[in-house]
């Protein structure tokens, strides 16, 4: 086979504090004999390092041409420089903020030297501020695409991102198509919709190979700028381009113009993108843009969108802004509305799918306020647990006359949750029902911000973990960590709350730092610890029996945090390694973070005496269960030094982990426990026993001194009686 030469344009403007780890991801490629690889970087005059870092770069690695501009050029006149100067026989555009994953320009060289087709749709992975990430959702819209395919045979294409950075395209093809990178905001739909219909060969790789940046400080779709409107611009582009192609099937054509009405309204309707004064012009420039190229045989869509579309065609603005609190819509929604608040389940579905979830949920907050409903939920709708839960199983006991309702996203989740709980599933009618007129919201994370405080509500904000890790605002001058987090978007949410849950004198400090607002703290312990203060020896020995483990092991719980740093989970330690050197009568319980909870794991189950645990429903009965806890920087120390058992602290990236994530305090001068850094040294002390010995209950008492004061059991009681109306004795 021979090798591909495939040309990387990496387009830079202010991004020295990413710029790094894309330009590590890119250049890591070693396989010289399946791709030769051209890295065009054009420093667009960034006003910050970054033209220093590439030049620093290019030193050191031959195949990396950096070219810098005298002025800037924006992103698209950025990347039709690094076209320009492209000579590979495939390109792929990369924006600078993202990165690679391993082994990508392999995986991607090896399909298009297979398949040599015009344009590869790479699948990708979203990253989110906190860390986590997403696989690319819409892959299931080409699901079963053959090897090669046009755009006629898989049109769901058109509704999959429309972004250059997933796209590696042939060269001449490109060049051939007489289409350029607009100017301004929206600039790469100008080539890609041009891209999709031209293609006779489209190739879909089904591997998350990039790594795409959501809501970074100062990307466009977080930013207010009258440059929305750029967005015409590029349509009139992508319509000039069709005209120039008569064979284009007018099924195509119809499709790419629902695809762009589509996104002007969807500009036009996202908080925070058109400034106010501009909206009007924004509207009148789509309407415009409607009738201009509105194809042959176009039929609007059905249900709200269907009416959106109709406004918009009629240039009908003042119509159009009435459209969201439904004082004019077409007298068929009303009729639909109305039947789905007064007409049941049934008649509440179809005015979801006909009014949109939105108006239902306008229409809801219209009627009183239940002063008798809570709506309860935990790590965005996951299921039952944490502070929520103990919360609400103690305002079932003290405040009986107020109903709880729990919020799920799932009906798998829904089965899993404790007999007799009621509940809600996700964007559902009752959901949008229960947040519309509850008078309590009860979350260790914030509900979604389309659900709007409702003036007189009262939502309490619990948290799930005493703060190591520097959070919220702290995270400004952690561009690593915190850099893509819309910090404007949390004080809103914080805005919100009207209790902050504390579970102790550090976090009611720390939790004032990075989430300034006007909340009331309780300073009241964690509710969900209050099972750990009352819970007697039989409690883990049954925990014990659930999980298979033998009588008379010592059990090792190891719970590590996730690394801002890893996409997925690395392990940092080698558990069959570590189980092997324990021997058998040690049993290791293994739970990674939730973030990663969904599987793709090597934890070396199976190997010794391992157990994966990462899906057991409540961490509580895992510390019930453990001897000895082995955490890094998780917030389970905290919880787990309640039950005054030995914890181990395994750190061997502290000093990498201080300068990506930050701390509040310095862990390795105030530890729960033994600080270990080495595998061989933690081995060494939960096997002679010194992890349980007098210096580290003295380390150990120190902690609990200082975290734990409010933890008595009864934590939950207090936020009950200061939340909740509680029944007389």
């Amino acid at each position: 086979m021979n090798a591909v030469e495939l040309s990387i344009v990496l387009p830079v403007y202010g991004v020295a504090d990413y710029l790094p780890r894309c330009l590590d991801s890119v250049l890591a490629a070693d396989a010289p004999e399946r791709v030769r690889l051209q890295v065009v970087a054009v420093d667009d005059a960034s006003p910050d390092g970054s033209g220093a870092i590439l030049d620093e770069y290019a030193a050191r690695d031959p195949r990396l041409t950096v070219l810098h501009l005298a002025e800037n050029r924006g992103l698209g006149g950025a990347r039709e420089a690094g076209l320009a100067a492209a000579t590979g026989g495939y390109v792929w555009f990369v924006d600078s903020d993202d990165w690679l994953a391993d082994g990508a320009v392999e995986a991607v060289a090896e399909r298009l030297a297979a398949v040599r087709p015009d344009v590869l749709i790479t699948g990708f992975a979203r990253v989110y501020p906190d860390g986590s990430t997403e696989p690319d959702t819409w892959r299931r819209l080409i699901e079963g695409v053959p090897e090669a395919f046009t755009l006629a045979e898989r049109p769901g294409l058109l509704q999959m991102i429309l972004s250059a950075w997933n796209k590696v395209v042939r060269r001449e093809f490109l060049l051939g198509l007489g289409v350029r990178f607009g100017d301004g905001y929206y600039e790469d739909i100008s080539v890609t919709y041009p891209l999709l219909v031209a293609a006779e060969r489209l190739s879909y790789l089904d591997q998350d190979v990039y790594f795409y940046r959501r809501q970074r400080e100062g990307a466009i779709t977080n930013t207010a700028s009258a440059r929305h409107a750029d967005a015409f611009a590029q349509y009139d582009a992508v319509f000039a381009f069709l005209n120039r192609r008569p064979q284009t099937p007018e099924a195509l054509r119809r499709l790419v113009f629902d695809r762009t009405v589509k996104q002007a309204v969807t500009i036009l309707d996202s908080p925070g993108l058109v400034p106010e004064e501009l909206r009007g012009d924004f509207f009148h420039r789509a309407s415009d843009h409607f009738r201009r190229h509105r194809p042959a045989g176009y039929a609007h869509p059905g249900g709200l969108r269907g009416v959106q579309y109709r406004l918009v065609e009629r240039d009908a603005w003042g119509a159009y802004q009435q459209l969201r609190p439904l004082q004019a819509l077409p007298r068929t929604v009303k009729r639909a509305l109305r039947q789905g608040l007064d007409g049941g389940r049934r008649g509440a579905r179809k005015a979801v799918r006909g009014a949109g979830r939105r108006g239902l949920y306008e229409a809801y907050r219209r009627r009183p306020m239940d002063e008798e409903l809570a709506v309860y939920a935990a790590y965005w709708y996951r299921g039952y647990a944490c502070n929520p839960a103990a919360i609400y199983e103690k305002a079932r006991e003290l405040a009986p006359g107020v109903r709880g309702v729990w919020v799920v996203e799932t009906r798998a989740q829904a089965a899993a949750l404790p007999p007799g709980v009621p509940y809600v599933i996700a964007n559902t009618p009752g959901y949008l029902k229960a947040m519309a007129t509850a008078k309590y919201l009860v979350n260790n994370v914030n509900f979604p911000h389309t659900m709007t405080k409702r003036p007189g509500s009262v939502h309490v904000q619990t948290q799930h973990g005493t703060p190591l890790k520097l959070l919220g605002l702290d995270l400004r001058e952690r561009p690593e960590a915190g850099g893509d987090m819309d910090f404007e978007r949390m004080l809103e949410h914080v805005a919100r709350w009207d209790y902050l849950v504390s579970p102790n004198p550090h976090s009611t400090e720390a939790f004032g730092s990075a989430y300034p607002g006007r909340y009331r703290v309780l300073e009241t312990g964690y509710p969900r610890n209050d099972r750990l203060a009352q819970a007697g020896p039989e409690q883990g020995a049954a925990v014990r029996e659930s999980l298979g483990v033998p009588e008379g092991q010592t059990v090792v719980l190891y719970a590590p945090t996730h690394r801002e740093q890893h996409a997925g989970y690395v392990p940092a330690l080698d558990l069959a390694a570590l189980a092997q050197a324990l021997g058998p009568q040690f049993t290791l319980l293994v739970r990674t973070h939730y973030f990663y909870a969904d599987g793709g794991r090597d934890l070396g189950a199976g190997a010794g005496q391992v157990i994966d645990v990462s899906a057991h429903p409540a961490v509580e009965d895992l510390y019930l269960a453990a001897d000895v806890l082995v955490t890094d920087y998780s917030s389970s120390m905290f919880d787990y030094a309640v039950l005054d058992r030995p914890v181990v602290v395994f750190a061997p990236d502290w000093a990498e982990y201080q300068r990506i994530r930050g701390v509040y305090f310095d862990l390795r001068a105030e530890p729960p426990g033994l600080f270990t850094t080495e595998p061989e040294e933690l081995a060494r002390v939960l096997a002679d026993g010194s992890a349980a010995g007098p210096e580290a209950a003295e380390l150990r008492a120190a902690f609990r001194k200082r975290f734990c004061p409010w933890d008595d059991g009864h934590a939950a009681e207090r936020v009950v009686r200061e939340v909740f109306p509680v029944a007389r004795d």
